[in-house]
């Protein structure tokens, strides 16, 4: 397995191959994902792609994408918008410490044909490899990609009754 760090504008110009992984990766429960969501995915990675910091990884098998993941530094002030309002609702002011200049894993997506290799891991270390801070999140109906980074060794921030778990990973 290849494992490829892109800057913003190689992660678009390769934005066919990040929407197929997307598509196949969350087409299934729970996601359920349909046109529209894809869509979204690829109308917020051509807006990502410009922020400050901003890095993909791509893993590709015999020259085929299998998964990637994208991540950038999550600015001051805390963000609002997308799931941040969720994030402070369920952390509150814990936010500007724990979050706020960490690195901030926005996408991870591994091809269902791909999955159970260990890629997933394989992806975030790459991430996160200058980081010494990393959080991401995902949704409580996840069950298989909470399983995934509890078993990485990320620290859950939220309890089991939040709409959202955020996980962080580092020496905060």
């Amino acid at each position: 397995m290849e494992i490829i760090r892109l800057t913003g504008e190689q992660a678009l110009a390769r934005m066919a191959e990040l929407t197929e992984i997307y598509r196949a990766a969350f087409a299934g429960p729970p996601w359920n994902e349909d046109g529209h969501g894809v869509a979204d995915f690829a109308r917020r990675l051509a807006t990502d792609a410009h922020r400050a910091g901003f890095v993909a990884v791509l893993a590709a098998e015999d020259s085929k994408p299998a998964g990637f993941g994208t991540a950038w530094p999550t600015p001051r002030p805390f963000p609002a918008g997308r799931a941040y309002n969720r994030v402070r609702a369920a952390l509150g002011e814990q936010v500007d410490t724990l979050l706020v200049g960490a690195l901030e894993i926005d996408e991870l997506a591994v091809s269902p044909a791909s999955r159970g290799q260990g890629l997933a891991g394989r992806i975030l270390e790459e991430l996160r490899a200058d980081a010494d801070e990393c959080w991401l999140l995902t949704a409580p109906k996840a069950h298989d990609a909470i399983r995934v980074y509890e078993r990485l060794g990320w620290r859950r921030l939220t309890g089991p009754a939040a709409d959202v778990v955020v996980f962080t990973h580092g020496t905060r």
